[in-house]
């Protein structure tokens, strides 16, 4: 399908702003360029509280006054050097909202200061803390899900295939399951729709460091062993066209109903890497998170 006409408008005023690739540039330059763009939400939502979760900073979402809601630990996207709660706090308002659950958002520490493992540490130590005091959050502990976008879709499923709490769902958005960047969608979307190949060579050159093996299941989920893929909760992987994480998310969720996961795969064509971020931009950004919504309180209203 052709790239989308609201994509293009948007790729074309992206264009105009003139940014350096990430390439040729730091990442606190590419850090403070990304900030200096954030505008606030329109999104209303009933409370936002930020709060430490287990020495990880964090900011929970709830969409009304009810107690015994269904909890969603978020991670953000950003290559797991860009962003945090702040950038992506209109996506977790909307998720909240859609879902009808709390959102509980990590800020988990960021390369290339803390390479990995430190931002998975920080993800699993979060995890174990929402389990732990779920019930003082007005969540049921029984009920948590994990959910990411990018890279924080690569955390959310090794922290589902790592299992450190009981889980009943995951939500992956157009997530990075395989570090080795060899699959075709990568060559056929290597440049022009906002995130490119060698963009993403420079997000996890700075996350690894070069100290761990591309390989690695806890890097790059989608080598994890059959048995681990069919212990996790039921998924829903969302994937875009033109988009180089592309064939990995499909891969993924291809991978996860092979072995028994009950996984619901919805590709938006038309689409790039970080539709949802630009809801107010893309219909189709405003469809996909209200899916997200329906499916994740399909899960946690059971």
């Amino acid at each position: 399908m052709p790239l989308h006409t609201q994509v293009a408008s948007l790729l074309a005023l992206m264009e105009s702003f003139g940014d350096p690739p990430l390439v040729d540039t730091t990442p606190a330059a590419a850090q403070a360029l990304r900030k200096s763009r954030m505008r606030p939400s329109s999104a209303e939502v009933y409370e936002v509280r930020d709060l430490d979760a287990g020495g990880v900073p964090a900011r929970l979402y709830r969409p009304n006054d009810r107690d015994g809601l269904g909890l969603v630990v978020y991670f953000h996207g950003g290559g797991w050097v860009l962003s945090d709660v702040d950038g992506h706090d209109d996506l977790c308002r909307r998720l909240a909202n859609s879902s009808g659950h709390a959102v509980l958002s990590i800020e988990y520490r960021l390369a290339p200061e803390h390479p990995f493992p430190a931002g998975l540490e920080d993800s699993l130590t979060a995890t174990r803390w929402a389990y732990e005091h779920a019930t003082s959050l007005g969540c049921r502990a029984d009920r948590i899900a994990v959910g990411g976008d990018s890279a924080g879709g690569n955390l959310a499923a090794v922290v589902a295939q790592l299992a450190p709490v009981p889980l009943v769902y995951q939500l992956l958005i157009y997530p990075v399951t395989d570090c080795t960047r060899s699959r075709a969608s990568y060559d056929e979307n290597s440049e022009g729709y906002f995130l490119t190949k060698d963009g993403m060579g420079w997000f996890i050159d700075h996350y690894l460091g070069g100290r761990t093996e591309l390989h690695d299941p806890r890097v790059s989920p989608l080598f994890a062993a059959d048995h681990v893929l069919a212990a996790t909760p039921p998924a829903l992987v969302i994937t875009a066209e033109y988009d180089p994480l592309r064939d990995e998310g499909v891969d993924y969720a291809n991978r996860l109903s092979a072995n028994g996961v009950v996984t619901s795969h919805v590709h938006f064509h038309g689409m790039i890497h970080g539709f949802l971020s630009f809801a107010d931009f893309l219909d189709d950004g405003r469809a996909a998170i209200a899916l997200a919504g329906t499916s994740l309180a399909a899960a946690l209203n059971r």
